[in-house]
């Protein structure tokens, strides 16, 4: 009898001491399973910003190219500029990118062809944001090629007519193609060399002498900058 009890007693106990240590045993063996792999936590931490913006000095050189209507042998050509440039792009993924710039100039039109001695029509600011759909090479290392295509909205303000007693250039559409590339100092910071080209054709009024005149003005202007990369 006394045997019995002590083998009861002691089956009690060992149940007793495995219910106490079972929690913590369970508890220790899903405890990794829940902390993060530090693989995927390093990976979380170096994935870059999709926002990046460029500040660029910009050279603006047009085609000088346009007719006016109904003279023969007409022609028109346009000054060149630089200027600032701003540009801000966003990652949709590490390849592909939409990229808007923004920059304003002025261009003064000049009177060409058998209209030379007209000498300068007048003188238009523009503003010609532009959105491209870039792709990026990423099997250079720090040196970072694209190529891009889109479209550019071209907006003619502050138009002052010297020839010309009134000029009106009209807004207008165009598209654009793009190459350049970043070479990045540091994750963070790069320099920048971009060339863009413009397909820019404005229709325009202009009264000279009395005489109202409509044409063509193909700008057309190739967009060359360099400047500095930061990425976020």
């Amino acid at each position: 009898m006394t045997t019995v009890r002590t083998a009861s007693t002691r089956a009690l106990a060992t149940t007793a001491i495995l219910l106490l240590l079972a929690p913590a045993v369970f508890a220790a063996d899903i405890a990794p399973l829940m902390e993060p792999a530090p693989e995927a936590a390093t990976e979380a931490f170096a994935a870059p910003s999709p926002w990046q913006v460029r500040v660029r000095g910009l050279g603006v050189i047009t085609n000088d190219s346009g007719s006016v209507n109904g003279v023969g042998g007409s022609d028109l050509s346009y000054s060149d500029s630089v200027i600032p440039e701003l540009d801000i792009t966003y990652y949709l993924t590490d390849n592909f990118a939409a990229e808007l710039i923004l920059g304003t100039t002025y261009s003064n039109i000049y009177a060409e062809g058998s209209l030379a001695a007209v000498g300068k029509v007048g003188k238009s600011w523009l503003l010609p944001p532009t959105l491209t759909l870039q792709y990026h090479f990423t099997d250079f290392g720090a040196f970072k090629p694209y190529v891009g295509a889109g479209v550019n909205y071209t907006m003619f303000y502050s138009q002052k007519g010297d020839a010309a007693t009134a000029l009106d250039v009209k807004n207008t559409f165009g598209t654009a193609l793009q190459v350049g590339a970043d070479y990045m100092i540091n994750e963070h910071w790069g320099v920048n060399f971009d060339v863009k080209k413009l397909f820019l054709k404005a229709d325009f009024d202009a009264t000279i002498g009395g005489t109202n005149y409509s044409g063509k003005a193909k700008l057309d202007p190739w967009l060359i900058g360099a400047g500095i990369t930061y990425r976020f």
